[in-house]
């Protein structure tokens, strides 16, 4: 690959509680993964974000997740599809509506905490779940991007729905043999030195390949890289790694259009 987009997920803090520096990371990246309300995020906060994200001439994508403002989406809901469905539909279209009195517009959606995992597995659960996020984006607005696990079944559910499909891969989340990230309940989980994932983005970058936990390499093809707006040293390591990419020639812009005018 020669060019690549570098997003990150952001907006979620809640009311007086700010997470990470949302500001620093939007002259960063070229997409904005921003929060929906059910797992963070004030409409106040919100607006903030996208209006400072559309002033930056950064994409924005809807960080859809669970109903689980408490554990930060991070934990499973058994949710039915018809609640999924409308939960999904409910969160685009508040991120939406914000961005619209923006000036701008949403451009695609990416799934978040536990939502992204359990659909990027396999089994009933994973396809109910996945089958529900499809739908309700086809239902939404079909033209819109979904950004998931590449490799992952809910890649495959989505494009056979006809949405179109970005496959991501994570600069700081560690893989296991088979493609997976590993949970982050596993010590390792998450990498924290802003040089060793900057090289590692670069690798994946130029030969499509990561070192996953066991030593080996994986083959992950991705149109878009992941550093989590969380992180301690989310902005420093976000820096690194498009310097390294620049530096390589590698180009950086986001995969979805900025709208002309909101929608």
């Amino acid at each position: 690959m020669t060019s690549i987009d570098l997003n990150s997920d952001l907006g979620e803090g809640f009311g007086r509680w700010q997470l990470g520096d949302d500001a620093a990371m939007l002259r960063v990246v070229t997409s904005a993964n921003i929060a929906c309300g059910f797992h963070a995020g004030d409409p106040e906060m919100l607006l903030a974000t996208v209006a400072r994200a559309h002033d930056e001439g950064v994409v924005i994508g809807a960080h859809v997740s669970y109903r689980d403002l408490a554990g930060f989406g991070r934990r499973f809901v058994d949710a039915s599809p018809g609640e999924l469905i409308g939960d999904v539909i409910y969160q685009l279209g508040a991120l939406d509506g914000l961005a619209r009195a923006s000036g701008t517009a949403v451009r695609y959606v990416k799934p978040h905490g536990a939502l992204y995992n359990v659909i990027a597995g396999r089994g009933d659960r994973a396809d109910a779940h996945g089958r529900a996020v499809v739908e309700a984006i086809t239902r939404y607005e079909p033209s819109l991007p979904v950004v998931g696990l590449a490799g992952s079944r809910f890649l495959a559910l989505a494009a056979e729905a006809g949405l179109p499909t970005v496959a991501e891969a994570f600069a700081d989340r560690a893989y296991t043999a088979s493609g997976e990230l590993v949970s982050r309940r596993q010590s390792g989980a998450v990498l924290d030195d802003p040089d060793e994932i900057a090289d590692r983005v670069l690798r994946l970058v130029e030969t499509g390949l990561v070192r996953a936990v066991d030593g080996t390499d994986v083959r992950v093809d991705a149109q878009s890289v992941c550093v989590h707006g969380d992180s301690p040293a989310a902005v420093e390591t976000a820096v690194a790694v498009r310097r390294r990419l620049e530096r390589a020639g590698v180009d950086l812009h986001a995969f979805a259009r900025q709208p002309k005018a909101a929608r």
